[in-house]
């Protein structure tokens, strides 16, 4: 039995200006030990889908349509508040994206550290002192023993970052969510971090759920990789499969993205128009306005449904474009990007 099962993760939110569908059937699943990459651009619903995992999502106006996540044989969509007390900070941590905004002001370091150890631990306050003295040592945070009394404003956006990252790792979880956990630090820090990371799953069998922008850290850190778009799931699979092996359109245009993989002195290529708005109904394939491959004479029609090309690998089949060959090709085949930014080949949305 997989660590943690998601089958058809649906989250809205009900605003007065209409409904915001930020997650749209969403499904995968996760072994003890595995880390799960999950990629998109800004808007694609990455962050809400954990935010939903642990139901942390704001009710009103945010809401769990429909959907479960099964939790070492829990659903935690149908668990009481008094229970996901119980599994919060203990069998499953989060990094949040914001440290700044994360940390209690009022509080001390030493505070916010022990206060799950004591919450889910027996354990008095002394041992659970030494214990956040260690857990700040190891995520780097030098001087430990007398920084662990310092307030939050008194650290630095990365350091603070780190605090975050040692709160989350301390209880010892089965589970570590970890929305953008290296934003704030500088490329040594980041391998540091992700080693860290790395080992705790070595010893303890730690799964992972990687959120993030950096398709190089999830090429180095993950087993899976799973791409959102427009609230919805495009592709997925192991990253030998989507990095050596695309099929989707949109994972094939996010990769061409990578500066390391652009020609020198050439302009880096950017996936021309913005992400869809989510407040209105997606008809279709989301990707569709932006697509840069040839349109087919389906030019409208039901969404997408999940594809398995091989075992482990799927992607959202859509018929809209002729996706049957190389990005490169297609992006030499239409010319130079047009003045407005739009391909020569892109169509109007569906």
């Amino acid at each position: 039995m997989p660590l943690l099962e998601v089958n058809d993760l649906t989250t809205y939110f009900h605003t007065r200006d209409g409904v915001v569908r930020a997650v749209e059937g969403v499904s995968f699943s996760l072994e003890r030990g595995e880390t799960l990459g999950i990629v998109g651009e800004s808007g694609s619903g990455k962050s809400v889908t954990c935010y939903s995992l642990m139901r942390l999502i704001p009710e009103p106006p945010g809401r769990i349509e429909r959907g479960t996540a099964m939790f070492e044989g829990h659903d935690l969509l149908q668990m009481s508040q008094k229970e996901l007390r119980k599994v919060r900070g203990n069998g499953i941590g989060m990094i949040f994206q914001d440290p700044m905004t994360s940390l209690n002001p009022y509080l001390r370091i030493s505070t916010q550290l022990i206060e799950a150890l004591q919450t889910h631990r027996d354990i008095d306050k002394k041992a659970a002192l030494h214990k956040a003295i260690e857990a700040l040592e190891e995520v780097g945070i030098p001087g430990a023993s007398k920084r662990v009394f310092s307030y939050p404003h008194e650290f630095s956006g990365g350091m603070r970052q780190r605090v975050m990252i040692a709160m989350a790792l301390i209880t010892e979880p089965a589970l570590l969510i970890a929305d953008e956990p290296t934003t704030a630090l500088d490329v040594t820090v980041q391998a540091q971090i992700m080693d860290i990371i790395k080992q705790r799953q070595n010893d303890l069998g730690t799964a992972v759920i990687l959120v993030t922008h950096d398709l190089g850290v999830v090429a180095g850190s993950c087993d899976k990789v799973l791409v959102m778009y427009g609230g919805r799931e495009m592709e997925s699979g192991s990253v030998e499969q989507i990095f050596y092996r695309p099929r989707h359109p949109y994972t094939r245009s996010l990769q061409k993205t990578i500066p390391s993989l652009q020609t020198k002195g050439q302009e880096l290529y950017t996936i021309p128009g913005l992400p869809p708005d989510v407040s209105k109904p997606i008809h279709g394939c989301a990707f569709f306005p932006r697509c840069p491959y040839p349109k087919t004479d389906k030019a409208e029609g039901a969404s997408p449904e999940l594809e398995e090309i091989e075992p482990g690998h799927c992607w959202s089949a859509c018929g809209f474009c002729d996706s049957s060959t190389p990005i490169e090709s297609v992006l030499a085949k239409a010319g130079e990007v047009a003045e407005d930014g739009v391909p020569a080949s892109a169509g109007e949305p569906a």
